[in-house]
């Protein structure tokens, strides 16, 4: 007579525990990636009191080097209309945020409001130009 045994062992993996954990750090990664600073082009920008807080459409940078760039794109002064112009798309009342190192001249920045005023001139639209700034301490 063969003893049989009631309790046969099984040979199987649970993976509900693997992909809580995967969630988990999906999550994780998720969140801090997010608190990342976006801006890729280092600036230095001049400190003021003010908070002024806007939705952005386009935002023009100026490096120390008075490079242009609209979004991360690198633009020549010739062609700085052009690029907002097509930035901006069919906004009618969109912001164009300038964030120019504190080094830069005054006149570079000039430069990206008067091309935003030839904009709003040529299209009737009423488009706005922020200066970004830190925080004074």
């Amino acid at each position: 007579m063969a003893i049989r045994t009631r309790n046969k062992r099984k040979i199987d993996f649970n993976s509900s525990s693997m992909s809580d954990l995967v969630f988990l750090l999906l999550i994780f990664f998720m969140l801090t990636s997010t608190l990342v600073a976006p801006n890729a082009i280092k600036l230095l920008l001049p400190s003021s009191k003010s908070k002024t807080m806007s939705k952005q459409t386009v935002t023009v940078y100026v490096d120390e080097r008075n490079q242009y760039y609209v979004g991360e794109e690198a633009v020549v002064e010739d062609n700085l209309q052009e690029k907002i112009y097509n930035a901006l798309g069919n906004e009618t009342e969109g912001t164009v945020v300038i964030r120019s190192d504190k080094s830069v001249a005054v006149q570079y920045i000039v430069n990206i409001i008067d091309a935003v005023n030839e904009i709003n001139k040529e299209t009737d639209n009423k488009h706005k130009v922020l200066l970004a700034t830190s925080n004074k301490k």
